[in-house]
């Protein structure tokens, strides 16, 4: 549903962003393009998976029983069921997940990491975290890191307010 812009906005025009502004959003956008992409080259050289398919492992591997019904994996992960359902298809193909009925709503499917895929993860996320701690962690810096995780998390509740953020294990130290 399209909201109707408010009227101070259509009346006014827009506020246009300030130079420190500016280059903070630039910043942001810049980031969101070449991110994703710097990743993606990493974990496809080390392990053939695209990022999207690494996420769905990992989640998969912080759960108890390695196995999240589709729609909780869909919403972790940001994903629609119909793009989850081709990727965990894929993924099944090589025997790193599979799918099954749930056992408490036959209506529902469970994806559940398989020992392969465990091993993958944990093969891969070494390298991972690696490319994370040098393309983000290392950038930030520890001095900026709680008010650069402040901001992104003030970001993702305001384009998904209800979003999935609470469904992720706490990371344990």
């Amino acid at each position: 549903m399209v909201e109707a812009t408010p009227p101070s906005i259509a009346c006014e025009g827009p506020e246009w962003l300030d130079a420190d502004e500016r280059e903070m959003w630039l910043g942001i956008t810049g980031v969101l393009m070449r991110l994703p992409a710097a990743l993606d080259a990493q974990l496809q050289q080390d392990a053939q998976l695209s990022y999207f398919e690494y996420l769905l492992l990992a989640m998969l591997s912080e759960q108890p029983s390695r196995t999240l019904q589709m729609s909780e994996l869909a919403s972790i992960t940001h994903a629609s069921l119909s793009r989850l359902s081709h990727v965990v298809r894929r993924l099944e193909l090589r025997g790193l997940v599979t799918r099954s009925a749930d056992d408490h709503d036959r209506r529902c499917t469970n994806a559940t990491l398989t020992n392969e895929g465990m091993s993958l993860v944990e093969t891969v996320a070494p390298l991972h975290v690696a490319e994370v701690r040098r393309l983000v962690i290392d950038a930030i810096g520890p001095a900026n890191q709680a008010e650069f995780a402040a901001g992104c998390m003030a970001i993702l509740h305001e384009v998904d307010p209800g979003g999935p953020m609470s469904l992720l294990p706490k990371a344990s130290n």
